[in-house]
């Protein structure tokens, strides 16, 4: 079948989904409800449960009470409660309201690139003002500024080359000049990236923070170009708006893994407008996919499981031919920094020592084996639960639906991130490259609930951070 074929079936779907709902079909909404309730189930047994004091499950065994305070209180999340308000709470709920009363109907009439810029307008928008709710310095300026952040080593960095050539040697601590927790835990390309934006002059937290935002808050163009261009227009329109209000922009502002999703984001997007076709020069997207790809790989160590979208682009595309210009691409950049001295195998391996080293050898899995998907939920809010199993409708599939396959393939990523143990706690953060395409199911949800989804995704971020104080 090829893709102008499954555009076409990928538009039977919706309007069949649509036609179901105006007949009043009620199963479908049930399931979505239900899915919604379990998930809302998971967070409230992750929270009770880590406040039960068993040494087994307790998400930090043997605490004191400070470090009970500052990593355990407000599990499964990385945060501690604080109900507050700030000068980005009446921007928040505006911006809320505004795309919960009119983002369907804007997102299906106005022109596709306008609405684009829109999209990433809005979720900037949106993204800013829940950082600000926690107030300008402490959730904005000094956000990246911290001791155990990458602005903390920002000025030490004298010479390029030479960090990169010795930054192996500084990874596991108790090594001298060990790096801080978040550099020492990710390939150099993270640090890179603050020390190229200072010497440009843009220097201190408020420029970082904001590259942050601007990079993170694009993912929600990237996810919804992807999903037109590998599941027709439709489909992509009627995920914007819940692009745009996801819960996910608290943790990408302001966090380095923001960026990361961002980045990610687009390289996936390149490679689905490479392999559907939709560009005149598909080779140069392939190749431009390839080293926004390969550098995500040297910015976060857990990212190589992309591989695992973009494996579903080509298949959703039926389209192996971008593989070549994206390995092309990748291995440039991986062979800039191998060049440069820096092996990212080595990397890896010693990153484990340094993880262990950590809080990480407090944290059972036990608990966070299962929490860590409660702390998703919040992450990507109800809507997603509540869409999921649209996605994995046989119907979809049999078809390989482009849309289902880009859910399927970040479930899958989730899966393996989890399973590796390697990720115990803070993954509202740490897993924002995948949670942002888990978004995308909320486009099969039927159209005349889409205001009340929204609603709830609204709502419980702006319950979340006016509530609790996260870390990140």
């Amino acid at each position: 079948m090829d893709r102008a074929n499954q555009r076409e079936l990928e538009n039977i779907t919706v309007e069949q989904d649509s036609h179901d709902t105006e007949v009043g079909s009620r199963l479908p909404r049930l399931r979505d409800l239900i899915g919604a309730v379990l998930a809302v189930v998971l967070v409230v047994v992750a929270a009770v449960v880590a406040k039960m004091g068993n040494a087994t499950i307790t998400p930090l065994i043997t605490p004191s009470a400070r470090t009970f305070r500052d990593f355990t209180e407000g599990a499964p999340l990385f945060a501690q409660w604080l109900p507050h308000v700030g000068i980005g709470t009446p921007f928040a709920v505006l911006i809320a309201a505004a795309v919960v009363l009119y983002g369907p109907a804007v997102s299906a009439r106005m022109s596709w690139r306008p609405l684009m810029f829109l999209a990433w307008a809005s979720s900037f928008g949106w993204v800013l003002s829940l950082a600000l709710v926690d107030g300008w310095h402490r959730g904005f300026v000094e956000k990246l500024t911290a001791k155990d952040e990458y602005l903390y080593e920002v000025p030490g960095v004298t010479d390029i080359p030479a960090m990169l050539e010795t930054f192996t040697t500084h990874i596991v601590d108790g090594q001298i000049g060990s790096w801080t927790t978040h550099v020492s835990g990710h390939p150099p390309g993270a640090l890179l990236v603050f020390v190229w934006l200072d010497r440009l002059g843009l220097q201190g937290g408020v420029w970082a923070s904001m590259l942050c935002v601007v990079v993170g808050s694009s993912a929600a163009a990237a996810v919804a170009i992807a999903v037109r261009a590998l599941a027709g227009d439709a489909l992509g329109r009627r995920a914007v708006p819940f692009l745009v209000l996801a819960p996910t922009a608290i943790w990408i502002g302001v966090s380095g893994d923001g960026l990361f999703a961002g980045v990610a984001a687009w390289g996936i997007s390149l490679l689905a407008l490479a392999a559907a076709r939709t560009v005149s020069r598909p080779w140069i997207f392939a190749v431009g996919a390839g080293i926004l790809l390969g550098f995500t790989v040297y910015l976060n160590y857990g990212l190589t499981l992309m591989a695992i979208p973009a494996l579903a682009v080509l298949i959703a595309a039926r389209n192996a031919r971008p593989l070549l210009g994206a390995l092309v691409g990748a291995l440039a950049v991986a062979a800039a920094f191998t060049a440069s001295g820096f092996w990212w195998f080595d990397g890896y391996q010693l990153v484990q020592v340094r993880y262990w080293q950590g809080i990480a050898q407090y944290r059972p899995f036990a608990y966070w084996g299962w929490a860590n998907i409660a702390s998703a939920v919040c992450a990507v809010g109800l809507a997603v639960p509540a869409a999921l199993h649209r996605s994995f409708a046989w119907t979809r599939l049999r078809s390989l639906s482009g849309l289902s396959l880009l859910v399927i393939a970040a479930v899958l990523a989730v899966a393996a991130a989890d399973l590796s143990t390697l990720s115990k706690a803070e993954t509202e953060r740490i897993w924002l490259p995948f949670y942002v395409w888990m978004l995308a199911a909320t486009a099969l949800l039927p159209p005349r609930t889409h205001r009340f989804w929204l609603a709830v995704q609204a709502i419980a971020a702006l319950a979340i951070n006016h509530l609790l104080l996260t870390n990140w």
